[in-house]
């Protein structure tokens, strides 16, 4: 498998996710605004789950763009990734049909922290098949900015049992973080071999 297909598959996958979740808001009965307004929170919290697609989906892409093989491991990280990014249809729909509320906000969460985590583990499975000096290598670093979101992640979840809407404003934040794409990967991706290039898998 190349980098090409593992990319295409998880696109996929995530366009699959969007679906679903769109699918969870129920559209008014009713042809009138003020029926509108009962689905302005469903789409709030659908909103924000979506930006949390899109951002995934967005550093994924530059990610696959600088990797330059993968083998199970990778795939199984990525897998992994999917796997908690594949709750967040659940975890919004609960949030629209229960509100914001210490039990629906610490799944929400944890799905979040879940993704977060898993989206680390597969940029360590990449990172170990790349020479240290490799164009990735330099762009993640010491990760200080993935880091920050998982402590966030965490803070909020312990903040959900008093004051969940607090930890709610803390995973807008996060997104607000994530939304601009990494830029270190952007600018290591001018170095990257040709594209077009077959790559390979162990």
């Amino acid at each position: 498998m190349t980098t090409k297909r593992l990319e295409a598959f998880s696109d996929g996958v995530l366009a699959i996710i969007i679906t679903v979740m769109v699918f969870k808001i129920d559209a008014p009965q009713e042809s009138s605004f003020q029926a509108l307004s009962a689905v302005i929170k469903p789409i709030a919290s659908f909103l924000l789950s979506f930006i949390y697609l899109g951002i995934y989906w967005n550093n994924h892409h530059h990610l696959m763009h600088l990797t330059g093989r993968v083998d199970g491991l990778v795939l199984w990280a990525n897998l992994h990734l999917l796997f908690w990014l594949s709750l967040l249809p659940f975890g919004t729909h609960w949030l629209n049909q229960a509100g914001i509320a210490s039990a629906t906000v610490v799944v929400y969460g944890t799905i979040l922290l879940g993704a977060g985590i898993a989206y680390r583990l597969l940029c360590s499975a990449i990172l170990r098949l790349e020479p240290r000096d490799s164009p990735l290598s330099r762009a993640i670093g010491h990760d200080a900015k993935g880091y920050l979101s998982l402590t966030l992640y965490v803070l909020a979840l312990a903040v959900s049992m008093y004051e969940p809407i607090v930890s709610m404003v803390l995973y807008f934040i996060v997104s607000l973080i994530w939304v601009i794409p990494d830029s270190r990967i952007e600018r290591a991706g001018s170095v990257i071999m040709d594209p077009s290039e077959p790559l390979d898998v162990e």
